[in-house]
């Protein structure tokens, strides 16, 4: 290998490992990413805003606390970006948006002190990109606890049927997603505030009743759809009779799919935006439609049953 050639190597492997792009996707809350002063202003605005709920400690009340061990296994493995959209989108609960994305920022500062990280020299920044390249703590700082055995416990045998399971959780959580297509939860008429039993837009009064905000509603629906799928693996019967055919590998792929799915509606809905709603809509759209079209939508069918109900759940 030629003299240059080996110079150029030596100045391409320099340039990677001082790169300052590859040192921050390295860095942690522990490294001192914000300052005393920035986390001062941040217990300001929490006082504020937010203890009323998380708690004068962030201890949590009303809602979840902000630091300590439930938190980092909440937002452990995550990066800031998404910790300060959050709060930026849906916080706080009472009046969603109304806080700025340098006060989120601020807010972020003050969960770190609490939170015994470190102050540095620099502020957090401001841009979602440089937020992205820090992550809260390291992997396996606090690994959420491992799910509960049930072996042990008596579990009642399913009451519904697949078709009934259905109906009751996945067919109007689902509606409720793809809703947002043509109606925007955030819509506001007259610009007045969300109150309770107002009349707007967005069709949720027939899922919400009234009681949550709009886009609340669309939360639910996809955590219901994300934490019901696992439901679809639970030995019951078809509406025809028939077994659902849980041990089937296709089964259990579709059943992730929806998994999935309902994860990422949840997560589009918490940014608030319409557009990224209606993005997954399409993904939550054509989980239904793989399993569907293997195990529900047959041909054929009588006039007493046009949609052949009576060969659902067999390939």
């Amino acid at each position: 290998m030629s003299r240059h050639l080996l110079s150029g190597l030596a100045l391409f492997l320099l340039a990677v490992v001082t790169s300052p792009t590859l040192l921050a996707q390295a860095r942690t809350a522990r490294d001192g990413v914000y300052t005393g002063a920035q986390a001062t202003r941040g217990e300001a605005i929490f006082k504020d805003k937010c203890a009323a709920c998380h708690g004068e400690m962030l201890e949590g009340l009303l809602g979840p606390p902000l630091a300590g061990d439930e938190f980092l296994k909440a937002w452990g493995s995550q990066p800031l970006s998404e910790l300060v959209n959050k709060i930026l989108k849906t916080m706080p609960q009472s009046d969603p948006g109304t806080v700025t994305r340098p006060q989120a920022i601020d807010l972020v500062a003050h969960m770190l002190q609490v939170g015994k990280f470190p102050a540095g020299q620099a502020d957090l920044p401001e841009g979602d990109d440089a937020l992205k390249l820090v992550v809260l703590a390291p992997a396996g700082a606090a690994p959420a606890a491992a799910l509960a055995p049930v072996a042990s416990h008596a579990v009642p045998p399913p009451s519904a049927n697949l078709g009934q399971l259905m109906r009751g959780i996945f067919f109007p959580s689902s509606n409720i997603i793809f809703n947002v297509q043509g109606h925007d939860p955030g819509e506001k008429k007259d610009d007045k505030p969300y109150e309770p039993n107002a009349t707007d837009n967005f069709s949720w009064t027939a899922w919400g009743g009234g009681i949550y905000s709009p886009w609340e509603v669309v939360d639910y629906a996809g955590l219901a759809i994300a934490d019901a799928a696992p439901l679809l693996l639970v030995p019951r019967r078809c509406e025809n009779g028939r077994s659902a055919p849980v041990d089937n590998d296709d089964w259990n792929r579709f059943t992730m799919e929806l998994i999935e799915a309902g994860k990422a509606a949840y997560k589009a809905s918490q940014s608030r935006n319409q557009e990224a709603v209606s993005d997954v809509s399409n993904q939550l759209a054509d989980a239904c439609l793989h399993c569907h079209e293997v195990y529900r939508d047959k041909p054929g069918g009588t006039a007493a049953d046009p949609s052949n109900k009576a060969a659902r759940c067999v390939r």
